[in-house]
């Protein structure tokens, strides 16, 4: 059994670690996470991207220095201490670099741009407020209060709802298609500023929402449409290049 740590001499090995891993629900994020970043890099090489000697050094001094070693002595007792060889660390090293070029590749202004063009009622947004009950009398109730006086919403969120939010007025804030409910977010996006709907009855009826739509904004490509886009961009072309591999568990 291979040791990783020891406790007053009761050993823990590997496959108790691994099998922690399974149990706290860790292990399936970290393979998932292995795989992609392998996938990435042969997706890298067989689009010909090359990492250069001159950028792995650069890389390698950058990461000692974050960790404080300054000496190669100390690099080398640090990476005694994990069970890592040189060659590992430098195999380590390079896969990242494949793996950031390969990204900017797949994410470059270009590819944004035209995502957006393509898509970009997906990135309307909308900016709203709740209010969550937890009986459909009481929001039944609620809704009639508020569509007879529109400007008590943030006081009754304060005072009647059961979300985190109510400290906020029942702020949501802005929300981009994808971020609600199928059936509420077709009517939350149809609706007009001001407009209040629902309520909205979760699975279990547990909770029934209110929503006001405060204010309505159409799709730019603004840094946190960016930042969308480029998520995407990235998770489609890694589906798209899983299915060129044979995956198995074992």
């Amino acid at each position: 059994m291979t040791t990783i740590v020891k406790i007053d001499g009761d050993a823990i090995g590997v496959a108790e670690f691994v099998q922690t891993l399974k149990l706290t629900g860790q292990f399936e994020g970290l393979i998932e996470q292995l795989v992609r970043d392998r996938i990435t890099v042969r997706g890298a090489k067989k689009q010909g991207i090359r990492v250069s000697e001159e950028e792995i050094q650069e890389r390698a001094d950058q990461f000692r220095r974050v960790r404080g070693l300054h000496r190669a002595s100390d690099t080398n007792k640090y990476l005694d201490a994990l069970g890592v060889s040189l060659d590992e660390w430098e195999a380590f090293i390079t896969d990242g670099l494949y793996q950031e070029k390969m990204m900017q590749r797949v994410c470059s202004d270009q590819a944004v741009q035209a995502y957006f063009k393509l898509n970009s009622p997906k990135f309307d947004s909308i900016e709203v407020s709740h209010v969550v009950l937890d009986s459909e009398g009481k929001a039944k109730e609620m809704i009639s209060v508020l569509r007879d006086d529109p400007d008590s919403f943030d006081e009754m969120a304060r005072e009647h709802s059961i979300a985190d939010t109510r400290e906020r007025g029942g702020l949501i804030g802005k929300v981009l298609r994808g971020s609600l409910r199928t059936d509420v977010e077709a009517k939350v996006f149809n609706a007009a500023a001001g407009e209040l709907l629902g309520p909205f009855t979760s699975a279990d009826r547990s909770a029934f929402e209110i929503f006001r739509v405060n204010a309505k904004h159409p799709a730019r490509l603004d840094d946190d449409t960016i930042t969308e886009v480029r998520r995407l961009l990235r998770e489609e072309w890694l589906r798209a290049r899983a299915q060129e591999h044979v995956i198995e568990a074992c």
